[in-house]
């Protein structure tokens, strides 16, 4: 008969684990990421939720350091016209370079959203624009989600997040890693399902 592991060894592994997890929040809480330089990117990509994401988008867009922009996650009840008198945005520059996404709800659905877009634009590099808590998970899923040698410049918007968003921001990209690892053949065949689509 197999020998049941000892208690003792049970408990050192959830020790191991719980520091692991602790030291991983004390890393995201401290280096959060920050604002890019000027780098040229062929798009760049906002999403909505929170305040000067789509205003730092825009401003890369104008200072021309992209050559189009899709913001992404835009609430099905606010029109064209709405967005461009909103943010100043200039009719040329919206019929030239600007996309609004209506698809996507989440963090997930924008990377997809964001996706589609980059295969239809034929984007090899781009900015994505979010705040600076929620930027790696942002990262990751449009990582996972984008072509393989998609080149994405991160450029967080600063922000004062409390102590709650930071916990619960951190819990979800723990729990979107291992939601990754686990089902990493399906999410690759559905990525791959969804670029086929577009």
């Amino acid at each position: 008969m197999a020998r049941l592991k000892p208690p003792g060894l049970m408990r050192r592994i959830a020790a191991l684990l719980l520091l692991v997890w602790l030291l991983g929040f004390v890393w995201f809480a401290v280096f959060l990421p920050r604002a890019a330089n000027g780098t040229h990117t062929d798009g760049v990509i906002a999403l909505t939720g929170a305040q000067g994401r789509i205003g730092r988008g825009l401003d890369m867009l104008r200072a021309g350091a992209a050559q189009r922009m899709l913001v992404s996650g835009v609430d099905s009840q606010v029109s064209a016209a709405q967005f461009a008198q909103n943010y100043g945005v200039d009719p040329e520059l919206f019929a030239c370079c600007l996309t609004l996404g209506y698809e996507s709800f989440d963090t997930r659905s924008n990377a997809h959203e964001s996706a589609a877009w980059i295969a239809r634009n034929h984007i090899r590099s781009v900015r994505l624009v979010t705040t600076d808590w929620h930027m790696r998970r942002a990262a990751f899923d449009l990582t996972v989600a984008g072509p393989k040698n998609l080149v994405i410049v991160e450029d967080a918007v600063p922000s004062h997040p409390s102590f709650k968003m930071l916990f619960i921001e951190y819990n979800k990209l723990v729990a979107r890693l291992v939601a990754w690892l686990i089902d990493w053949p399906a999410a690759k065949h559905s990525v791959a399902v969804d670029h086929d689509h577009h």
